[in-house]
């Protein structure tokens, strides 16, 4: 028998609400089934009052800039996406119909135009991701990464990055660019050893669901590693729900479940460490 499609199953139900109100630093917005009132309204339930909604590509970064607008609670990030930069650029190995280094130009002019907005608080997800993308695209994705760590610096808005199988690349651009004062690791995958390398720079590092996954002992090793004051929570919903709830849609409102299981892994209680994470999300994106 085939797996119910995650559209189709229940969604989770509210957690028990933080004491101290937290963000959600990283959440899509766009891609989840209920109307944004409803996801404001379950997440600010459970005491998870600010939202970072992230757009990925031109379009969905145009609606980000929006609903920010719209909504006191939620603020925007917009990018490009690093398997979108290849697609633009019209480098092979990146999916859908290709493009050319012309349009790859525009978008950026246009991200940045959207990044200039007061209701955006971030340049992001950018990054680089070796993982989706072939060789034939990382020369758009590296040029893509290094043009918006320019448009962060140039607006003063923080800068969110998607590393994925890339970590020795992300930081080394990151410091022959010299990265923004405001930096931070979406969704972490790395190890201690990068955490470390995040540490000894002050970047922020912001972990997901994935994190209580029973495959992920270096994840939570890499938090354990983590000083409190550069910690983040996110959802990155609709995707990585936390455990016990995987394979189910994630949302905004399930941040607690995931900030309670890295207060497990931090040795603290829930409390102390929502405390760091909103005082760290306030920090890291200027609220």
């Amino acid at each position: 028998m085939s797996k119910t499609p995650r559209s189709e199953q229940p969604a989770p139900p509210l957690p028990e609400p933080l004491g101290t109100p937290v963000a959600d630093s990283h959440t899509h917005l766009d891609m989840q089934q209920p109307e944004v009132a409803e996801s404001v309204r379950a997440a600010a339930e459970v005491g998870v009052r600010t939202l970072i909604q992230v757009g990925c590509d031109v379009e969905r970064s145009r609606w980000s800039a929006r609903t920010a607008a719209e909504w006191p609670d939620v603020w925007a990030a917009v990018a490009l996406h690093p398997n979108e930069a290849p697609r633009l650029h019209g480098s092979a190995g990146a999916g859908g119909p290709a493009g050319s280094p012309a349009e790859l130009d525009a978008a950026l002019a246009e991200i940045e135009k959207l990044a200039a907005l007061p209701q955006v608080l971030a340049v992001g997800e950018t990054g680089l991701d070796y993982f989706r993308t072939g060789e034939e695209g990382v020369a758009a994705q590296q040029y893509s990464f290094r043009e918006h760590i320019a448009m962060a610096k140039r607006l003063d808005r923080a800068l969110v990055i998607h590393d994925r199988d890339a970590h020795d690349d992300v930081v080394r651009i990151l410091r022959e660019e010299g990265a923004p004062a405001r930096t931070v690791f979406h969704c972490f995958s790395g190890d201690a050893a990068l955490a470390e390398v995040c540490a000894s720079h002050g970047w922020f590092m912001s972990f997901a669901g994935n994190v209580t996954f029973k495959n992920a002992q270096g994840l939570r090793e890499a938090l354990a590693a983590a000083p409190p004051e550069l910690v983040l929570v996110e959802t990155d919903a609709p995707f990585l729900t936390p455990s016990p709830y995987r394979g189910r849609p994630n949302a905004p409102y399930l941040v607690p479940v995931t900030l309670r299981a890295m207060a497990e892994t931090k040795g603290t209680t829930a409390e102390t460490l929502a405390a760091h994470v909103a005082a760290n999300t306030a920090r890291a994106f200027g609220y």
